[in-house]
């Protein structure tokens, strides 16, 4: 019975995931960009939740990889290319809207690239579908005021670079020390020391936040992808 329960916890987050997600959605069609923000945040929290639990339970399941796929395309798939469409609908060439739809295009290409790579156990191959989804729920509130092509240059780099076949670090610790973790320290005080100045030096800055990290996390990823793989 335990175990059977214990099985179900990952599900359950995982489906508190999805749910946050579809929340987050309804309020990005509204314009509501600080609330899919927080919402955003949420969600990414449920779903580190739901891996957590699943690794530290050892509840494995097709299932709960099959679902986890599932909520991530409505958190961070389908909720930052509403984002983006109602960002660009708002620009000075509406038209442009469509071209959100590459987030969930290749959100799904992610994912499913994902699901079938054994190579991504330990790292990624592209940026993870969370980073993206929040990268642009922060961007849409900071950086909503820029010009279209702005607008356009971020929803084609950072759609791009969720199918990219470039190595990303991802946060899977197997020890503590420093030497196998260098990269992840690296970027843990980068990632602290830029939120303490945006956050204290920036009006408004801490909306800024989570897109400044996920820019410094792909710069990092980009210079571990040219590290020994033997060292990742």
């Amino acid at each position: 019975m335990n175990k059977r329960l214990y099985s179900w916890i990952p599900n359950a987050l995982t489906l508190c995931n999805v749910i946050t997600g579809f929340i987050a959605l309804t309020y990005a069609l509204q314009g509501d960009f600080t609330t899919t923000f927080l919402l955003v945040i949420i969600a990414a929290i449920f779903d580190f939740c739901d891996g957590l639990a699943a690794r530290t339970l050892k509840a494995y399941s097709n299932i709960g990889k099959d679902l986890d796929s599932l909520a991530d395309m409505v958190s961070f798939g389908a909720v930052p290319t509403a984002v983006m469409y109602m960002v660009l609908s708002q620009s000075q060439i509406p038209e442009l809207k469509y071209l959100a739809l590459l987030i969930i295009a290749f959100s799904a290409l992610r994912l499913a690239i994902f699901n079938n790579d054994e190579s991504q156990a330990t790292e990624f191959r592209g940026l993870p579908t969370p980073a993206a989804a929040l990268f642009f729920a922060s961007y849409a509130i900071s950086a909503a005021h820029l010009p279209v092509y702005a607008h356009v240059i971020a929803v084609v780099i950072v759609a791009t670079l969720l199918v990219a076949n470039i190595r990303m670090f991802s946060f899977k610790f197997k020890s503590l020390g420093f030497k196998d973790n260098s990269v992840r320290y690296i970027f843990l005080v980068g990632a602290i020391a830029l939120s303490i100045y945006l956050a204290l030096a920036i009006e408004g800055g801490g909306y800024m936040i989570p897109a400044c990290i996920i820019l410094l996390y792909i710069a990092t990823s980009i210079l571990y992808s040219f590290c020994p793989k033997s060292r990742a």
